[in-house]
C-alpha cells in the first residue's frame, strides 16, 4: 500500500484542514510531517468550528490514529492547549496520537527569539507568526536542537537550562523586554502532558503499518509558496511544504508515494509580507476578505487577497508532482459577473511563465477573463449540479494545467464537499 500526501499549492489557508477532515475515512492513519504552532487547521462540522495547529485533522475521527513526524516542531503549550480543547480525555486521545521522538521542541525562549529577530528587520521583517518556529528550525539544522525523545532524559532540566542559557547570551543583543517564567510554566505543564503520550520511533511504526496494507494520507502544513527552497524567498517559512518533505518528514521512501492531492482555493490569498502578483489593493479585494473570512486562524490577521494566479498554480503542480487538484472556496466567487484569471506575467515588459528568482521583480499579471455566477452553490451535493460556469471555470484551470479538478468545496461545513469520483 502506498502513502498519499495532502498539501497546499498557494501561500497556505487553503483548507488543508476541512480536506483531510472529509478524506479521513478512506484512511487508516493521519500523519503530519513539518511545520508547527504556524499552521491553521480549520475544520467545521455540527455547525461548530475547530482550529488545529499541532494535531493532524484526522483527530476528530475516534477510529483513525494521527501521527505527529519528526519534521514537525512541538510547542508543548500550544499542545497542551490544544489538547484540553478537543473533548476527549487525555487516556482515550493516547489512543488515536502517537509523536515521533524525533520531532524539535520549541522552546519559551524560541518564541522570544523570533520576536527579536522580527522587531530588528524593521520595514523588511517577513510576516512571522512569532510562534518560534525558525528559530527552532535554525536549532535543529545547526545540531542544537532538543528533541521530544529528550524529555525522558534524567537530565533532561540541565539539557534545558543550558540550551536557555545560549538563547539568553544572543538575546542580550536586543533591546527587548520579556516574562520568561509566565510562559515556562504552561510549557513545563506541556511537557508532563506529552510525557502521558507514546512518544516512539515514528519511522518504523509508518514503514511497517504501509507493509501491513495499511493507508496513509500524509497532511502538509502551510503552501507550497512558502516552502524554504521552492517558496518566495526569504518570505517563506522553515520547512519544506512540497511532497518532498513527507519523504523526510515522516521517514518514507519516495517509491512508496501514490497520490498527491493539491488542493487550491478559486482564487488567492496570502497572509503577511512578500510578492504577491496577483493582489487586488480594491474593493473586490475587501470582498472577497469579507466574504471568505479571510482572517488567519493562527494569528488572525487579515489575508491579502486577489484573483487565481495560473504560473503560479503550474510550477507548485511541477514541484509537487500533483496528480488530482482540490479545489476550495468556490462558494465565495459565486455573485461576481466576471472572473479574471492570471494567465501570463509580463516581466520588464517581457512575457514569462516562470516565477521570477528575485522578490524584488516588478510582475504585472496578463489577465483572461471569464464569465462568473451568481447561484448559492452552498447547498449543491453533486459537480453535475454545480453553474455551468463555475465548470466552465473548472475546465479551464484543468486544461491550463494538465491535472484534473477532482474535488469541489462549496462551503466550510465537512459536508459541504463535492468529490467528482466517488
Amino acid at each position: 500500500m502506498n502513502i498519499d500526501i495532502l498539501l497546499g499549492l498557494q501561500w497556505g489557508d487553503e483548507g488543508k484542514g476541512k480536506i483531510v477532515d472529509a478524506l479521513s475515512p478512506d484512511y487508516d492513519i493521519i500523519a503530519r510531517f513539518q511545520g508547527g504552532p504556524n499552521a491553521g487547521h480549520s475544520l467545521e462540522f455540527n455547525n461548530v468550528k475547530h482550529v488545529l495547529h499541532l494535531i493532524p485533522s484526522g483527530i476528530f475521527h475516534p477510529e483513525k490514529l494521527n501521527i505527529i513526524g519528526n519534521g514537525v516542531v512541538i510547542d508543548p503549550a500550544v499542545f497542551k492547549k490544544e489538547i484540553e480543547g478537543l473533548g476527549p480525555s487525555v487516556s482515550e486521545l493516547t489512543k488515536r496520537l502517537i509523536i515521533s521522538n524525533r520531532a524539535n521542541l520549541i522552546l519559551p525562549s524560541h518564541r522570544i527569539l523570533d520576536t527579536a529577530y522580527e522587531l530588528y528587520k524593521g520595514n523588511t521583517k517577513i510576516g512571522s507568526t512569532l510562534k518560534g518556529i525558525g528559530p527552532a528550525y535554525t536549532d535543529k539544522t545547526s545540531r542544537n536542537g532538543l528533541r521530544i525523545g529528550d524529555i525522558q532524559r534524567k537530565d533532561f532540566q540541565e539539557l534545558y537550562n543550558s540550551h536557555l542559557k545560549n538563547h539568553l547570551t544572543i538575546l542580550k543583543n536586543y533591546d527587548l523586554k520579556f516574562d520568561l517564567k509566565e510562559y515556562e510554566k504552561g510549557w513545563f505543564e506541556g511537557i508532563e502532558l506529552l510525557k502521558k503520550f507514546h512518544l516512539v520511533n515514528t519511522e518504523y511504526l509508518v514503514n511497517e503499518l504501509i507493509k501491513e496494507g495499511k493507508k496513509v494520507l500524509a497532511e502538509g502544513a502551510q503552501g507550497t509558496l512558502l516552502d524554504v527552497d521552492f517558496g518566495s524567498y526569504p518570505f517563506v517559512t522553515s520547512s519544506n511544504t512540497i511532497s518532498a518533505g513527507a519523504c523526510t518528514g515522516l521517514g518514507i521512501s519516495p517509491k512508496l508515494i501514490g497520490n498527491i492531492f493539491g488542493i487550491f482555493k478559486a482564487y488567492c490569498t496570502r497572509v503577511g509580507s512578500g510578492p504577491f502578483p496577483t493582489e487586488l489593493n480594491d474593493d473586490t479585494g475587501t470582498l472577497l476578505r469579507d466574504v471568505g473570512r479571510e482572517f488567519g486562524s493562527t494569528t488572525g490577521r487579515p489575508r491579502r487577497c486577489g484573483w487565481l494566479d495560473l504560473p503560479a498554480l503550474k510550477y507548485s503542480i511541477m514541484i509537487n508532482g500533483i496528480t488530482q487538484l482540490f479545489m476550495t472556496k468556490a462558494d465565495v466567487m459565486s455573485g461576481f459577473k466576471t472572473i479574471k484569471i492570471c494567465t501570463l506575467y509580463k516581466i520588464d515588459g517581457k512575457d514569462c511563465l516562470q516565477l521570477p528568482f528575485g522578490t524584488d521583480s516588478i510582475i504585472d499579471p496578463v489577465y483572461t477573463e471569464v464569465p462568473g455566477w451568481d447561484e448559492d452553490i452552498t447547498g449543491i451535493r453533486e459537480f453535475n449540479g454545480l453553474p455551468e460556469n463555475l465548470k466552465k471555470y473548472i475546465d479551464f484551470i484543468e486544461k491550463h494545467t494538465g491535472i484534473p479538478v477532482t474535488m469541489v468545496s462549496v462551503g466550510p461545513d465537512r459536508k459541504e464537499t463535492i468529490f467528482r469520483n466517488k
